[in-house]
């Protein structure tokens, strides 16, 4: 009974660790929200969702530590939503997301 208990947990995968995700956020005149995730242990994502009327031109900048950060630009037209995603080279223990979002312009 031991080891058929101890071979179940085997099987199972093991415990995913989630690392925390703090979002800083300055929105100039566009009602943006966004959710982050966890996507895998070195990669992290954000959605960005546009409730306003007014398409926004947003800059999304990922920091994980000591690595460069990266930066993605991205426009959300009024009414849609964005997934904005980066790869960094190590295991990220604490992602930084720094969004800026305004209205775009054309």
């Amino acid at each position: 009974m031991k080891k058929s208990c101890l071979a179940l947990l085997l099987c199972l995968p093991s415990a995913a660790m989630a690392y925390p995700i703090d979002v800083e956020k300055a929105l100039t005149g566009v009602k943006v929200d966004y959710t982050a995730y966890d996507t895998a242990y070195d990669i992290g994502s954000i959605t960005l969702t546009n409730y306003g009327q007014v398409p926004a031109a947003c800059k999304v900048t990922f920091r994980n530590g000591p690595e460069a950060p990266r930066v993605r630009r991205v426009n959300v037209a009024a009414g849609k939503h964005a997934d904005v995603t980066a790869r960094f080279n190590r295991q990220i223990i604490r992602l930084r997301i720094a969004l800026d979002c305004k209205p775009q312009q054309n």
